[in-house]
């Protein structure tokens, strides 16, 4: 066999999760739609893969690498209390590598060394710098970014990229994959199927449902996406038809709130989780009902796409 042997096998593949946290609107799902491509490709998942929102998977001959949503961690609400430490240490120490984005065109703020002041508790896990949005400043400011980022904290890489034209991507990829573990793929290749999706829409939608009343509403919230189809003569819209189930018709007071304006709140901010998920407009079809009991009902479970 000679020592060649060794470098087709799957040994040497790469596999695991990265997620992508920084301030809003620092690029961080532009980065994600263009290290993935557009659509979101999942076929089935190995039962030790915990259940979280996948925002996408960037398939390659050596590795998968797996973007997860850090919950939380991108609402400037919630970034502070010790909702965020739990929060972070859980889902932050669940991945293999995090990317913190610092946008190249601003200085870095009190929002940003915030977050790194958190990343930096998180010992396990190696923390990569992203630079982002490298086309809208000049070489200059760029490598002054560079050097204003070395200095917040300790990084096991700076990388600097631009997700608008591309530049810079594979090097990200390459950075990040250098940090996960030699695994073969969790997750089946790349055949796109829409149920994933349908999957993704629905948890946006109940994530959007859960903002805020999460005390009074701890899980008691299904959503199952009924149809998601492009409106008639028109291919960028669409029609997405989801109906949300709680258990008590009080929950179902609280998820509408005063004169609905509660549910379209849900709906707007969903509406827009979705739009950037999937990268087309949108038009939400939002109802909600009582199933009374559904958590302790085997039948409903399944009704709701909650599988033994």
């Amino acid at each position: 066999m000679g020592h060649n042997a060794h470098v087709t096998s799957p040994d040497n593949h790469r596999a695991g999760f990265a997620c992508f946290v920084g301030r809003p609107n620092v690029g961080k799902s532009t980065l994600m739609n263009a290290l993935v491509g557009t659509k979101v490709a999942i076929t089935s998942s190995k039962p030790q893969t915990t259940r979280r929102v996948i925002r996408g998977i960037v398939h390659r001959p050596d590795a998968q690498l797996i973007i997860v949503d850090t919950p939380g961690l991108h609402r400037p609400r919630t970034l502070l209390g010790e909702r965020l430490d739990s929060l972070v240490l859980s889902t932050l120490t669940e991945v293999d590598v995090i990317g913190f984005c610092v946008p190249a065109n601003e200085p870095i703020g009190k929002g940003d060394r915030f977050i790194a002041d958190k990343l930096s508790a998180v010992k396990k896990t190696p923390v990569i710098a992203v630079v982002t949005k490298c086309d809208l400043a000049s070489k200059e400011q760029v490598a002054e970014q560079l050097l204003a980022v070395s200095q917040v904290a300790e990084f096991a890489a700076i990388v600097p990229v631009s997700a608008q034209s591309g530049d810079q991507l594979d090097v990200v990829a390459d950075v990040l994959i250098e940090h996960l573990p030699e695994s073969p793929p969790l997750y089946e290749g790349g055949q796109l199927t829409d149920e994933p999706e349908q999957v993704l829409v629905g948890e946006l939608i109940r994530e959007a449902a859960l903002e805020g009343v999460r005390d009074e509403l701890p899980h008691s919230i299904a959503v199952v996406v009924d149809e998601m189809l492009p409106r008639e003569g028109r291919d960028d819209l669409l029609d997405i038809y989801a109906h949300m189930f709680v258990e008590r018709p009080s929950q179902k007071a609280i998820v509408i709130g005063h004169k609905g304006e509660r549910l379209r709140e849900v709906g707007t901010k969903a509406r827009k989780q979705i739009e950037a998920l999937l990268g087309t407009r949108v038009y939400l079809d939002l109802r909600i009902s009582v199933a009374k009991d559904w958590q302790r009902d085997p039948k409903q479970l399944r009704r709701l796409g909650f599988y033994d």
